[in-house]
């Protein structure tokens, strides 16, 4: 039966609405975020926005404190929806490994339903060209694709991500080429909403002193959550607006925050960048790509490719197989060899009960089983058997035999 694609997808994203909205695995961290937002909000405009109406002339114009804040909340959230329920760039994957990029070697074959093939191998990386300058692009073994430029594999979401920025905890998504944008504007909004807050929040606190005609602590016994918001936006602007702040400067130079971390200590030439407008221009006025995976298309389930194990592996394999092998053609050699030795110590045996047979006349097949069947060895089996055990103590791989047996089986015969 046809499946939907978003319902056989294999990155770690969550779906809602039938495919509609995309988010990553950490999508409940949004709904921290939202509460961090909507509350302080919400306190500011009970407590401060709704004071401060009848502070502006005409009479109330102080209700566009209170509108503007409504309005300009609501512009954050929609912002942080766009950024965390799209889709950032994701890579569709692949269901084989790319044939045009497959090599064969022949020297390191492997077993496929009792046939020897080559292995198969793929370059680690690929060379193109990038506004006329020569880079290396990496094979993805997850995604079985050679990432585009500035593209990367998010261990979060399971997904190659183009123009890879990093994987934002705050919103429970990726930031990539289609939702950078919303991105930066949510965090330069939010940096723009506490300011206003904690603004506002200071002028409520004036406007108190100069109605009670008192000092500034007792105005903040008056309106302590007018202290609270300005203390909760100071220390807010920090973190988003510092974000923002780095955000320019990657902006201005066309970097990712990926690359600035990872490529910074190697003084690589910046190939994209092109210029501190050009850049600008590129984030904020070009079209946004449309995504190249149809979440609510149907597709058929492929079947489970057999595993076609590695050359390494490959190579482990047959070296343990022909391993096994050679110790059990050793193993049979060495019984040969020790039914050799067993047979010439009983030639031997015999040989000397029948020198004695003077001596002791009465000798016959019993007392040579007798001796055969006694724990006492005779010096000759015990040597004989102590030269069997040298040999078998030799390596497998560069099995010789003794000389010492060799020369005795000549002897005998």
């Amino acid at each position: 039966m046809a499946k939907r694609l978003y319902q056989v997808w294999k990155g770690s994203n969550k779906f809602l609405l039938g495919g509609r909205l995309i988010f990553g695995p950490d999508a409940r961290s949004m709904i921290f975020t939202l509460l961090l937002i909507i509350v302080p909000v919400i306190v500011f405009c009970v407590c401060v926005a709704w004071h401060l109406r009848h502070q502006f002339s005409p009479h109330n114009a102080g209700y566009a404190v209170l509108v503007a804040t409504i309005i300009f909340t609501i512009y954050v959230l929609v912002l942080l929806f766009l950024t965390s329920v799209r889709d950032p760039g994701i890579v569709p994957r692949n269901s084989h490994p790319p044939e045009e990029d497959i090599r064969y070697d022949t020297s390191a074959s492997i077993e496929v339903g009792g046939r020897r093939t080559p292995s198969v191998q793929f370059p680690r990386t690929k060379e193109v060209i990038v506004n006329g300058i020569p880079i290396r692009v990496k094979y993805c073994d997850t995604c079985m694709l050679y990432r585009p430029p500035r593209c990367s594999h998010c261990s979060i979401c399971n997904n190659c991500v183009e123009r890879f920025d990093h994987h934002c905890p705050w919103v429970g998504q990726c930031i990539g080429i289609r939702n950078y944008r919303f991105f930066f504007c949510f965090v330069s909004s939010s940096t723009l909403l506490c300011i206003y807050v904690f603004s506002m929040s200071a002028f409520y606190i004036k406007v108190l002193m100069d109605d009670h005609q008192g000092t500034v602590w007792l105005a903040m016994k008056k309106s302590p959550a007018s202290v609270i918001l300005m203390a909760y936006c100071f220390i807010s602007l920090w973190f988003v607006g510092g974000l923002t702040s780095f955000h320019l400067y990657l902006i201005s130079s066309n970097q990712t925050t990926y690359e600035n971390f990872r490529y910074r200590a190697d003084n690589r030439i910046n190939v994209h960048d092109r210029g501190c407008l050009s850049n600008f221009l590129e984030v904020f006025c070009t079209t946004i790509k449309p995504s190249r995976n149809d979440f609510r298309s149907f597709v058929q389930e492929e079947l489970q490719r057999p595993h076609l194990p590695s050359t390494r592996e490959a190579e482990s394999e047959d070296f343990g197989d022909d391993r096994r092998a050679k110790v059990e053609d050793d193993l049979d050699i060495g019984g040969d060899l020790l039914k050799i030795s067993q047979r010439h110590s009983i030639e031997d045996i015999e040989s000397e009960i029948r020198s004695r047979g003077s001596d002791v006349p009465n000798h016959n097949s019993s007392d040579i089983d007798s001796v055969l069947g006694s724990d006492r060895r005779p010096p000759t089996v015990r040597s004989q058997s102590d030269t069997w055990r040298s040999s078998m103590g030799r390596r497998s791989e560069s099995w010789e035999i003794a000389p010492e047996v060799l020369g005795m089986n000549s002897n005998g015969t």
